[in-house]
């Protein structure tokens, strides 16, 4: 899934937005805690939306991504009102590990300086 264009671009941080308000404000599942939707890709032809999210609790991120499945068919209807498109993208979600990873690697450079004897001069 790429996008292309200026306006699916525009689509895609339109989507974004949204979908991170609607999901604060109107999901009521306890599954979705603290969800921070980082990414949005959009197929070619729009007709499908990857999101990518983070949660507050990395190990609860699968329970969370089958809350958010499960939830797809309501944020759909939401997204259709708020957006102006002819039709709204089918939504995938994806636990967006790169916010992880990023944290993981900058306490491995912390643990090294930390360990490193300085310099011998």
């Amino acid at each position: 899934m790429a996008r292309s264009g200026p306006r699916a671009s525009r689509l895609a941080g339109q989507i974004q937005r949204e979908l991170a308000e609607i999901i604060r404000t109107q999901i009521k599942d306890p599954r979705v805690g603290m969800v921070t939707v980082t990414d949005i890709e959009l197929s070619a032809d729009q007709s499908h939306a990857k999101i990518f999210f983070t949660c507050l609790q990395s190990g609860e991120a699968e329970v969370t991504r089958q809350a958010l499945v499960r939830s797809a068919g309501f944020l759909r209807t939401r997204l259709a009102q708020a957006l102006f498109t002819r039709t709204v993208p089918e939504l995938h979600f994806a636990f967006d590990e790169s916010v992880e990873r990023g944290m993981r690697l900058s306490s491995l450079i912390d643990e090294a300086v930390a360990s490193d004897p300085g310099d011998p001069e």
